[in-house]
Order: structure tokens, then C-alpha cells, then sequence
């Protein structure tokens, strides 16, 4: 029998590993994928496209997100759309978790 629906702590979902990246899916759909990364300090990814828009939501920690060469600086609260199509690159200024949701449709 399933467990059914729970309330959890986004924050608590996933740990940091030291100089890595951690990432763990919570919804992988045709539609779209939601996925949890935990970033150590000074960690990041490089400059890359995606056909999809792309929406991050700052769990704990600061980051740098560079979407077409124009920085934005995020911190706990903070969230983002990266429209797609468009260049864009992420630097943890702090040991930083992200919530990451990819639209596809």
C-alpha cells in the first residue's frame, strides 16, 4: 500500500557533499522535471542552454546566476526564471541548496 502524500522540509531533502554538487529528482515527467541540488561553496555550472524556461527558487545560501552575460545575485527566499534559449551559468557564493523546476510544455 502507498505512503501516500507527505509534508517535508525542502532544506532537509538533500546534504552537501564537500566540493561537489549533489542533485536528487522529486518529479521526473515528460511535462517537466523538478529536481533539488545542494552546491558547495565555490561550486557551479558552467555557461549552458536549455529549450525549456526554467524557474530556481534559493533554499539556503547565495548564489550568482549569469543569464546572458547580465548577473543576479540570490539568497534564501530569493527565485528566478531562466527563459529559455537563453546562455546562462550559476557560481555558490556560500554553500547553496536550489529548488529547480523545468518546464517542458
Amino acid at each position: 500500500m502507498s505512503e501516500g502524500p507527505k509534508v517535508l522540509k525542502l532544506k532537509d531533502m538533500i546534504d552537501y557533499q564537500e566540493g561537489s554538487i549533489v542533485s536528487k529528482t522529486i518529479i521526473d515527467r515528460e511535462t517537466g522535471t523538478v529536481t533539488l541540488f545542494a552546491f558547495d561553496e565555490g561550486q557551479g555550472l558552467s555557461e549552458h542552454t536549455a529549450p525549456y524556461d526554467a524557474m530556481v527558487y534559493a533554499i539556503e545560501g547565495d548564489v550568482e546566476i549569469t543569464i546572458s552575460g547580465k548577473p543576479y545575485h540570490l539568497k534564501e527566499g530569493d527565485m528566478i526564471v531562466m527563459p529559455a534559449n537563453e546562455p546562462h551559468a550559476l557560481k555558490a557564493l556560500s554553500r547553496f541548496k536550489m529548488l529547480l523546476v523545468m518546464v517542458r510544455g
